[in-house]
């Protein structure tokens, strides 16, 4: 059995409801990895990739990063879907002017940064500069939008986040499926859970800096707020992100392993199979150097737990 027929036994031995994939996907350290094909140059790598990507036997989802920091256009999310085969939807961010609470202090934002955001979730503006295009280019590929909201600062309006949250998901369509990721364990309340459950929304349970730990936000009553589940592992506690890139590039190996997350995400496979729960997990560079080998050490875990 060569290494492509083990990866094939190994993905036909992984529970039906689980959805494995990574963050973004054109690294052209993952040559050899996932990519054999040699592209021309690095525009038709980042261009035409996705359709080699889909084929890995493990991947059954991606995550679309860029439309965190513009709206995709509808000719751009026509020419993702050539490259799709059916049965995987993508896991895509909101537009971050339309999903940041307060704008991160960062010189990306101008004199923008520090301020609340008056657009935060607006329902007008993701209907149109997020669904609407999705709707008419995307289709079946559109699996649950990603509703990142970076840490709002020091001083946080939790009850006014909460009525925010409200306020869309009641007013926004019905159709789209919609998961919050928050970077905040503040905003991580009881009403904003309850909130998401009246709705049918999610909440993202994600390995992140600020965040508590994967097995400490599932141990939260009532965490499991919908019918579907996204997964987001990004960065272990304490780390930060600049430091992980610098460390782990070209993202070609795993540096440093990661065995509990491993076992916490295992767990949390098994407890979404038995609640019979659509479950997205995507994985990032950061947390162990390689997010392909960091899912192909999962699912090997999953395999034998």
């Amino acid at each position: 059995m060569d290494a492509r027929e083990r990866l094939e036994a190994l993905a036909a031995s992984m529970p039906p409801h689980l959805r494995f994939g990574t963050s973004s996907w054109t690294f052209p350290g993952w040559a050899g990895i996932v990519y054999e094909q040699r592209y021309a140059s690095q525009q038709k790598f980042t261009r035409q990739s996705l359709a080699e990507y889909a084929r890995h036997p493990l991947f059954r989802t991606v995550g679309i990063d860029r439309s965190y920091y513009a709206p995709l256009t509808e000719e751009e999310l026509t020419h993702y879907a050539t490259q799709l085969p059916e049965d995987f939807p993508c896991v895509s961010k909101v537009w971050s002017e339309l999903s940041t609470l307060v704008f991160p202090k960062h010189a990306r934002y101008g004199p923008l940064a520090g301020k609340e955001n008056p657009r935060f979730l607006d329902v007008e503006e993701v209907s149109e500069e997020v669904l609407n295009p999705f709707e008419r280019a995307f289709g079946g590929h559109t699996g649950p939008f990603l509703v990142e909201v970076a840490p709002p600062g020091k001083h946080v309006d939790v009850a006014a986040f909460e009525a925010a949250v409200e306020r869309f998901l009641s007013n926004v369509r019905s159709g789209p499926r919609f998961s919050f990721e928050l970077r905040d364990r503040r905003l991580l309340t009881s009403r904003y859970l309850a909130i998401l459950r009246e709705h049918g929304a999610a909440h993202t349970i994600n390995l992140w800096t600020r965040m508590p730990g994967i097995a400490e936000q599932l141990a939260i009553d009532g965490v499991l707020t919908a019918d579907f589940l996204v997964v987001r592992l990004m960065i272990p506690p304490g780390r930060t992100y600049e430091d992980e890139r610098t460390r782990f590039d070209p993202f070609d190996r795993i540096v440093e392993p990661q065995p509990q997350v491993r076992t916490e995400v295992a767990d949390l496979v098994r407890r979404t199979g038995e609640l019979s729960r659509e479950t997205f997990v995507l994985v990032n560079n950061k947390v162990e150097g390689s997010s392909p080998l960091t899912v192909h050490a999962l699912a090997k875990q999953i395999a034998t737990h």
